[in-house]
């Protein structure tokens, strides 16, 4: 989140004192995110160590803090693990939020600067080591599974039928309203494009694999020692490996380099492997859904924040020549043509 949540710094900082014997002196809130569940600070010990502290409210899922810690003990480096607290948790209660805490990586992340060559190999490199990963059936067990639901779609028609008979005074809400207004019938394609593929994954048993989810540039972090990151880990899921293998080329980091740029350098590091057209584009379909879910619910919920106007920006920029609909729309041409859109 962009804003501060409703909690004081002296909660946090009693927590971590209590939770992790850890002697805090300063505590900062970081912007960042658009996730409003998520809080995230940096926190400065008198020993001058810095450490990462995250709060999650509302759906906190604890696999989301034990997978990374799982994969960082199996030598996928690039995974940063959360530090125990000390009775050995990973997280612990602050408030109305969970809190776990990680090693503070000085570095920028996908939007703050350019993955130069090496850094999209080692992408490759650590999302296969993700992909094949060995996971205990006792963890496997608790992780959500892809089922291709049509939550962030029926959620997308409702917004559509509420925004064009409604009068909106609020200027962020009155703005998204007339853009999605305007955008009507290329919204309502989109959503029949993602629920059409659904429909043939559905149809279909597909291979579930540990799946990052949500592989944006925000998501990558490469520190001021040149080493690369894959954080943020809310979105675990078995899926496809295309539900990860689609934010490759997708349009989602910057378009500082072509999609063929993009998937050549990265699949150096990943390895040959077969991609599944459908789901690849049903992906690319889905993940569009829901971010205009995710961003006009965020603006018509409440009317005050600058994580609305952030929110109506990023939304509005998808739209633009060569975003994220314009290449979701490239995937068509690699589809069976029984499965191509009209």
């Amino acid at each position: 989140m962009l804003e501060k949540p409703d909690i004081q710094d002296a909660s946090i900082i009693a927590c971590l004192g209590d939770a992790y014997g850890l002697r805090i002196t300063q505590l900062d809130f970081l912007p960042l995110g658009a996730d409003q569940g998520t809080a995230v600070y940096r926190a400065v010990g008198d020993d001058a160590a810095v450490y990462f502290v995250k709060l999650r409210r509302n759906d906190f899922d604890d696999m989301t803090i034990r997978v990374p810690k799982l994969l960082h003990d199996q030598g996928v480096r690039q995974v940063i693990a959360p530090i125990p607290t000390l009775t050995g948790q990973l997280w612990t209660q602050v408030d109305e939020f969970k809190l776990a805490v990680f090693p503070f990586i000085d570095g920028h992340n996908g939007y703050e600067t350019d993955l130069q060559d090496h850094h999209w190999v080692e992408f490759g490199r650590a999302l296969k080591a993700i992909h094949t990963a060995l996971i205990p059936p006792t963890i496997l067990e608790r992780i959500q599974r892809e089922t291709y639901a049509a939550r962030w779609r029926q959620e997308v028609r409702q917004i559509l039928a509420q925004v064009e008979g409604t009068t909106f005074h609020d200027p962020v809400a009155a703005e998204l309203a007339a853009f999605l207004n305007g955008q009507q019938a290329a919204i309502s394609a989109l959503v029949g494009r993602a629920e059409a593929l659904a429909a043939v994954l559905q149809a279909h048993s597909q291979q579930l694999i540990l799946c990052h989810g949500d592989i944006h540039a925000g998501n990558v972090l490469i520190d001021v020692d040149d080493h690369f990151y894959l954080v943020d880990w809310d979105t675990l899921i078995l899926a496809p490996k295309e539900r990860d293998l689609m934010f490759v080329g997708g349009g989602l980091f910057m378009n500082r380099r072509s999609p063929e740029q993009e998937e050549a350098l990265f699949y150096q590091g990943y390895g040959q492997t077969q991609i599944d057209p459908v789901a690849l584009a049903y992906y690319r379909y889905e993940r569009i859904v829901q971010d205009i879910a995710a961003f006009s619910s965020q603006i018509l919920s409440t009317d005050d924040g600058e994580d609305r106007a952030n929110g109506l920006r990023l939304l509005m920029g998808q739209f633009e020549p060569g975003n994220v609909i314009e290449i979701a729309y490239r995937s068509e041409k690699n589809l069976p043509p029984e499965h191509r859109g009209e």
